[in-house]
């Protein structure tokens, strides 16, 4: 019973998927470059593709051990100390792999005026069931309205606006201490582990800015960086800016966000309500151009207010620092974000983002993130093989189409849609509209990857 055992009954054809998707994209490089390897023993890829494969094997670690067939050669001792391993660099795994699977497939399929963007975006990893988890901390979930146990994933990802990949992302436990359960535990200094449970503890604004810089860092090609309101703010805004990229945002209706409009500091609904609004089908309401203050530091930005068909008396905010984007583009382009809630929905359902990760260890939960990360950008490629010809062979690359981009109907559809369950400070989708979504998604995925994600569902 000591012997980690499991059943590799799987199809062939996912086997094949996923012996394939290793070799190309070079999984054990990646972990290699995360300072995840060792001199003598068991192989780290030998430990990282079991746990890969665990659910598609619709066996818990725990079930292998009890079935007792099929040894794999290492112990569980093994597995728990390649989780816990406080040396590798998850961000920089994910991040080095994502970008392999953009800039060798993806951008290939696509023109070179197809818009790619960043979005960023958080989601509750919740850790209900035990109160000894390192770092676990008092979050509210804003779906539900109420606060839970666990760790705001924060996360940043890529799209063109067909296929979403993650990037990178980081459990973000809070920066009050008032509201951690527990505290870190000492580790080396000089490791990956305390700087990732430095991380933990920062804003969240700040670690977004981190995240992005790694992607840049990877050259992971994007020209906007999208978000909700609750990243919206000047400061952040002109550091990305800085860092070479526009941004695509939901603006905050709050009185303590201001803009210089006419010579005048003034918040957003003091803007709205001194303009003359478009009439008749028109797809916004207003648009304006604001200068961004802070610090010392100005740069211009346009604000389309979008009326709502549902309620005529309320509005959305979008801002852009792209001065040259007309407000259709914005509305469109903006409507990617969408994408990152099918991740969310996709991870927690089917992946087993929260549930399947039991450990008390912060490294092992950050390491079992990258591992569902992964297996997402696996499946995206599947479902992008499955419906762009154009991954067929070279034949097809230069007789078919590429796949459509998001349209400004599709974008400005999902934009009324989010009036529903609009907050004051956060926007969420509703479980209709989530499942709705989901289910698009996995009906392009193969029939044999989706029939064994619903079992282990």
């Amino acid at each position: 019973m000591n012997s980690i055992t499991q059943n590799y009954q799987i199809d062939n054809k996912i086997s094949t998927s996923i012996k394939s998707f290793f070799k190309k994209y070079r999984i054990s490089t990646a972990l290699r470059l995360s300072n995840a390897y060792k001199s003598k023993g068991i192989p780290v890829i030998s430990i990282f593709e079991y746990l890969f494969c665990m659910i598609f094997t619709n066996r818990s670690m725990y079930m292998n051990m009890i079935m007792g067939t099929n040894q794999v050669g290492f112990k569980k001792d093994t597995v728990y100390r390649f989780l816990n391993s406080i040396h590798i660099n998850w961000i920089r795994f994910t991040t080095w792999l994502s970008a392999q699977i953009i800039n060798e497939t993806i951008t290939g399929l696509t023109s070179d005026k197809r818009v790619n963007v960043l979005i960023v975006d958080d989601s509750l990893f919740e850790r209900s069931s035990s109160k000894k988890v390192e770092l676990l901390a008092k979050v509210y979930d804003h779906a539900k309205k109420t606060y839970k146990y666990g760790f705001r994933l924060l996360t940043l990802g890529w799209s063109d606006g067909n296929t979403f990949i993650p990037v990178n992302g980081c459990l973000l436990s809070t920066e009050n201490q008032k509201n951690r359960i527990n505290e870190a535990i000492p580790v080396d200094k000089r490791s990956a582990g305390y700087l990732r449970r430095n991380l933990s503890q920062t804003k969240a604004t700040a670690v977004a800015l981190e995240l992005i810089k790694a992607a840049k860092k990877a050259m992971i090609p994007a020209s906007y960086v999208l978000f909700d309101t609750w990243f919206c703010s000047p400061s952040s805004l002109i550091a990305i800016k800085e860092m070479g990229y526009d941004v695509i945002a939901m603006a905050k209706k709050t009185s303590k966000m201001h803009y210089l409009y006419n010579g005048i500091i003034q918040p957003l609904t003091a803007i709205y309500k001194q303009n003359r609004k478009r009439r008749g089908r028109s797809r916004y309401l207003l648009s304006v151009e604001v200068s961004l203050e802070k610090d010392g530091k100005s740069i211009p930005a346009r604000i389309v207010f979008v009326r709502n068909r549902n309620n005529r008396k309320d509005y959305l905010a979008l801002i852009t620092t792209d001065m040259n984007l007309n407000e259709d583009e914005i509305i469109r382009i903006y409507g990617k974000r969408w994408d990152i809630e099918v991740f969310f929905k996709v991870c927690k359902s089917y992946l087993k983002l929260s549930k399947e990760c039991n450990s008390l260890s912060y490294d092992a939960m950050t390491a079992h993130t990258a591992i569902v990360f992964t297996r997402y950008m696996m499946l995206a490629l599947e479902n992008r093989r499955s419906s762009d010809l154009r991954t067929m062979g070279e034949i097809f690359y230069y007789i078919q189409d590429e796949m459509s981009d998001i349209t400004l109907i599709q974008a400005f559809h999902l934009l009324m849609q989010a009036f529903l369950d609009t907050i004051s400070d956060k926007l969420s989708l509703s479980s209709e509209q989530l499942d709705q979504l989901l289910n698009a998604f996995m009906s392009a995925i193969p029939k044999e990857l989706k029939e064994m994600l619903q079992k282990c569902a």
